[in-house]
């Protein structure tokens, strides 16, 4: 059969078309039967819709399954319903795609299902309107994030996802047979987006990463997609301004969009969008007043960060971390070497962001991998291209399945990822 390729999407109607012939396609919730007519429920990817149909094609949709998918054509015309404006009086109905009944779930979420039984039927759950609007924020997410990086002269980059050693300590990578070599997934672009600003000066790349760690928490996944941005003189200040302006044109853009009315904005709430910069001598100090001992060295825990979420609620940096619980790229304060160059961005307990200054000596930078315990020779690609005349540069990692779960409001990162990979799922 020929289907019509021009259509109206639920969206675009309004009174001023009623009394025009259109054709809809989407997949049928509901109908509601009251004798000689019938009000037919359909969703397309923009919303809902309301149609009615009579003689013989109520006949037709008494006999359709719901969420079977359809296309309509009929007459605008305005309507009665609280929630619309206009309805369409069908002339002819097509089912395209029949559902077969019993179901998985209910994609209209009136019958709830655990997230494992969702995310087994995942192309189904997502014609469910809130399941649905996390992924079209999350798109909305990614496009002003290139929009603020292109306006910075940014490039957008692509590199290696397979690489050929365990750099960067490799405990945590995934390793392969590469045609009778051994090969890994790419835990992060970190090294090759450094190389990048050699000639390239400011490059960002949206993509997948692997990390091969048995977590098992509402954060972690062993595939992940990553913000990662580096740029050739500035500083890791610099960097924080630019993160800093992402996340406020991020909620300014969501604030204005149609979808914001079903998604959780969180965050910045004063007019100048700043976002607190704390060191991290001082969140040891503010944990000690509230009776939370740490000495400088240690790491903050889930429980200390939940606990600074409750002082800075929202987004907040922590800045100027002890070297020793950074990488060995990260570079340190010239007047006290034992603090780095470094920040995060947190929301409570979640890290968002991590980046800084990166060493850029290259005599310097071979003995901090030494002393990190790593062979220099498998860095020996990217340490030759520091002695080409290195700029200094910063960069940071924004983890976009993580902002999206402040965003959306949720505690699980498997809510925001279509098929999300963990310890426990490799399917579908």
């Amino acid at each position: 059969m020929d289907y019509p390729s021009k259509r109206t999407f639920a969206i675009d109607l309004n009174p001023s078309m009623v009394g025009q012939e259109v054709t809809i396609a989407g997949w049928l919730e509901d109908l509601r039967d009251i004798g000689k007519i019938g009000f037919v429920s359909i969703r397309d990817m923009t919303g809902p819709l309301q149609a009615v149909v009579y003689d013989d094609t109520l006949s037709v949709a008494k006999d359709i399954p719901r969420q079977s998918t359809l296309i309509i054509q009929g007459k605008v015309q305005e309507s009665r319903a609280k929630n619309a404006q206009v309805e369409i009086m069908v002339t002819k109905l097509i089912v395209v795609g029949k559902a077969f009944h019993p179901l998985p779930i209910d994609p209209t979420g009136r019958i709830e299902s655990s997230l494992d039984k969702r995310l087994d039927s995942r192309a189904l759950d997502l014609r469910n309107p809130r399941v649905s609007c996390i992924f079209k924020t999350k798109s909305i997410v990614l496009q002003t994030i290139r929009h603020v990086l292109f306006s910075k002269r940014f490039i957008e980059v692509h590199t290696p996802k397979i690489i050929g050693s365990a750099t960067e300590g490799g405990a945590n990578l995934f390793s392969f047979e590469y045609f009778k070599r051994k090969g890994y997934l790419a835990q992060s672009p970190q090294l090759f987006k450094e190389q990048l600003v050699l000639g390239l000066e400011r490059v960002f790349e949206i993509g997948p990463y692997f990390r091969a760690e048995p977590s098992h928490t509402g954060r972690h996944l062993s595939e992940f997609i990553s913000v990662d941005f580096e740029a050739a003189f500035l500083e890791y200040y610099d960097i924080m301004d630019i993160v800093q302006e992402l996340i406020s044109k991020v909620i300014k853009v969501l604030s204005q969009e149609c979808i914001h009315d079903q998604i959780f904005v969180n965050g910045i709430t004063r007019e100048d969008g700043n976002i607190p910069r704390i060191s991290y001598e001082q969140c040891i100090s503010e944990l000690s007043s509230i009776g939370v001992k740490l000495e400088f060295g240690d790491d903050l825990s889930d429980a200390s960060l939940k606990k600074l979420g409750e002082i800075y609620p929202g987004f907040y940096f922590i800045l100027d971390w002890p070297t020793n619980l950074k990488p060995f790229y990260i570079l340190e304060q010239k007047q006290n070497p034992e603090i780095s160059r470094s920040f995060d961005l947190q929301y409570g307990y979640l890290e968002l962001v991590s980046g800084g200054t990166r060493e850029h000596n290259p005599d310097i930078l071979r003995g901090k991998i030494l002393a990190q315990g790593l062979d220099p020779d498998l860095f020996s690609d990217h340490l030759k291209t520091f002695e080409w005349g290195m700029p200094f540069h910063s960069g940071c990692g924004l983890g976009l399945d993580r902002l999206m779960m402040v965003l959306a409001g949720t505690n699980n990162i498997r809510e925001t990822v279509l098929y999300p990979r963990d310890t426990e799922r490799l399917n579908p």
